[in-house]
Order: C-alpha cells, then structure tokens, then sequence
C-alpha cells in the first residue's frame, strides 16, 4: 500500500468515524438559541442529545450484523443516506419533541459510518497495527471537537441554529459520495450469516464469551462515558455558570479536545516501548485522580475557569490513551465476525454514554457538579472493573510505575 494510499484510507475512514462527533459537536453552542426558538429550556434540548447517543446505541447493533451479511458498503449507502434526511429534517421541526426524534433517527444513520470504519480497519490493515490505526483514526477524530463547536458558534451566530443542520447534511452528503468513489473493501459478505433474531443473538453471544473483549469492551466504554458527561454538561458549565457567549465556548471546547488528540498521537510512539495493557493501566489510574481532584474542588467551591480548563484537558489527555488501546484490544482476537465485534463494541459504549449525559441533564442543578461526579465515579469504575478482570484474560505483565509515568509525561 502507498503511503498515499494510506493516507487517503485514514482520511476517509477518520471522517466516516468523525460523523457522529461532529454532529454532536457543531450544534452544542446552539443549545440557548434552540431553547429560546422552540420555547423550552437548555435541559430540554440536551435531551436531543441523550436521544442521539441512544440512537447510536440501538443503531450499531442493528448495523453490525448487517455489514457482516451483506459487506461493508451497502448498509454504509443506507445509513448515509438516513442521516442526509434526517439533517433536511431537522431544519424544519418547531417542537423539542420532534428534535428529540429526529435526531434520534439521524444518530441511526450516523452509527452505519462509525461501525462500518472500525471493521474496516479490521478488514484493510494486520491486526498488529490496528492500535497505530486506531489513534490515527482518532487524530482525524480529533479535529472535530476543535473545528465543529467553533464553527458551529460562528455558524450560529451568523445563520441561526438551523443552519447548523444544512452543514451536517451536506457533510453526510459528502461522505456517500467518497465511499462510492474512493473507500475499497477486501471484505467477503458471509452469505450463510442469518439475519433471524436468534442466530445474530447467538453471534453477540459468541462475541461476549470472549473474555478478552468482555474485559477491554466495558473498560473502555465505562471510562469514554466521562466523556459524554463532559460534552452534555459543558455548555451549563461554561455558558451559563461561567458565563461565556458562544464563540467562546467554542474555542474552550476546541482548546480541550488537543488533549485528546496529543495524547492519542503519543499514544503511537509509547506503543513501541509498552504494550497496550500497560497503557491502559496507567492512564486509567491518572484519570481517576484527575477526576477525583476535579470533584473536590468543584464541590468546595473553589475552582474557578481556569481550573476548570486545565483539569478537563488533563481528563481529555487521558482517555486519548486509554480509548484506541481497549478499542484495539476488545477487536483483537476476531476476523471473521469482526463487523459484530465493532457493533457490539461501540454500542456498548454508546450506551454508557447515553446513560452518563441523561444522568447529567437529570440532575442538573446549575452547578457543575453532576458533570463531574458523573466523570469521578465512571473513570474509577473502569479502573475496578480492569483489575477485577485482569487475571480472567491471562497474566498481564505491567511495566514499573515509574517508567510508565516517565513515558506518559
């Protein structure tokens, strides 16, 4: 393969990947302009946003067996093609109630993008790359946190809300015509695969006995659910407590997700020298004291935004080392039902994460504090649930803490 190949295949599979983020991302400074439109509150339209990670939830386990049975590409037109409406949709709605649903529906077309990407990568690069793949993916990920809230702030500011939505459909638009164009597949569609209830039951089920997916599957997805904490809760946090209009809380969020680039790019020189388990360890254990300092403070009263900043970058840093590592490990040890794997995979954390930013939006008492013990709580979870599950997967041999830490800063 070329390196222009190469590139070109990252590129591709990165945005396909990014369509779901950017989605969530580009239309969070918006959220005051849509509750003063549609006549509810900020609470009420973060709503839309929990519904979007049930969609992506629900969606990936419809996707998975699909692009098993019948190839990557064609349920990858489908959802692509779901989400294109869905954006048209979303332009004319005059209700929450229909925001809700329709954004439900285009978090349905979106999750074909990303479960199609991640077996992809299974499918086109040897499985010994797949970590170096994964954070590359996560570096064109990465720039959706730092372009979409800020443009989606400027966009808003200039165009109204709505406009927001004619940019996500013409991204989506964009992205059905590369994949016919330009994103091969080497995948063989498993015609004796059933798509009847039970044996795609079956097939989850055969993916959930391994252990080794079992383990890195619910690590990852309960330690990223911070994440969507932190992506339902900021917009409270920094536009109504801290008091920051639109276009700046678009620069903070985009400030913050270079934590979780840089560290997803270090990430790639630190798998040279260390295991990916090893990683995961360490980082998981920073997160959680950076949570749990985070929790302290905010509940004496005593951070401020500064403080604030600079322990969510800390928080962002980490999960950029510990998400690519268990999304590697979990898809390790499949081939065959890898499109499984990856949907069960990223439902599992979608549904985590749709719990986390309900979570925030029920409790939200106009202080910061749900958004943070939310984060405190998942990243010291994921951490228990990886040294409960280490002797189940075989002897995992941890590097000294001191080298580690050394490598890690």
């Amino acid at each position: 393969m070329t390196r222009l190949r190469y590139i070109s295949l990252i590129l591709i599979l990165g945005t396909l990947t990014a369509l779901g983020p950017f989605s969530i991302d580009m239309y969070l400074p918006g959220f005051p302009a849509i509750a003063l439109d549609l006549h509810t509150t900020a609470a009420r339209v973060a709503l839309s946003l929990s519904s979007f990670f049930v969609g992506i939830s629900a969606g990936q386990l419809l996707y998975g067996p699909l692009l098993d049975r019948f190839g990557r590409k064609p349920p990858l037109y489908l959802g692509l093609a779901l989400y294109v409406g869905a954006s048209v949709g979303c332009l004319a709605v005059h209700s929450i109630e229909a925001l809700i649903v329709l954004r439900f529906v285009q978090a349905i077309g979106s999750c074909a993008a990303a479960v199609a990407a991640v077996a992809m990568v299974r499918d086109l690069f040897p499985v010994q790359d797949s970590a170096k793949v994964f954070a590359l993916l996560m570096l064109v990920v990465g720039v959706s946190p730092m372009v979409a809230p800020t443009l989606g702030g400027y966009v808003i500011a200039a165009f109204g809300w709505r406009a927001v939505f004619v940019a996500l459909g013409g991204l989506g638009a964009v992205l059905l015509l590369a994949t016919a164009r330009w994103l091969p597949t080497n995948y063989v569609p498993d015609t004796a695969l059933s798509l009847k209830p039970r044996p795609i039951l079956t097939n989850f089920w055969a993916v959930l006995r391994e252990p080794q997916f079992t383990t890195y599957a619910l690590t990852g997805a309960v330690s990223f659910s911070g994440l969507f904490a932190y992506v339902s809760g900021s917009p409270l946090v920094f536009m109504d407590i801290y008091h920051v209009d639109s276009k700046v809380y678009g620069w903070i969020f985009a400030f913050l997700s270079i934590g979780l680039i840089g560290a997803s790019q270090v990430n790639s020189q630190l798998l040279r020298r260390y295991q990916s388990e090893q990683i995961v360890f360490v980082a998981l254990g920073c997160q959680v004291v950076t949570t749990l300092v985070l929790l302290g403070l905010t509940s004496a009263g005593v951070l401020g935004l500064g403080g604030t900043i600079a322990l969510l970058f800390v928080f962002l840093g980490c999960l950029g080392f510990t998400s690519p590592n268990t999304s590697a490990l979990s898809l390790a040890p499949f081939t065959r039902n890898a499109g499984s794997a990856s949907a069960l995979m990223g439902a599992i954390q979608m549904g985590m994460g749709a719990l986390a930013s309900v979570g925030v939006s029920l409790f939200n008492a106009h202080t910061a504090l749900p958004m943070v013990a939310i984060m405190a709580v998942t990243s010291l979870l994921a951490l228990l649930l990886l040294l409960a599950s280490r002797q189940r997967i075989g002897a995992i041999v941890a590097a000294p803490a001191g080298a580690l830490e050394g490598g890690l800063h």
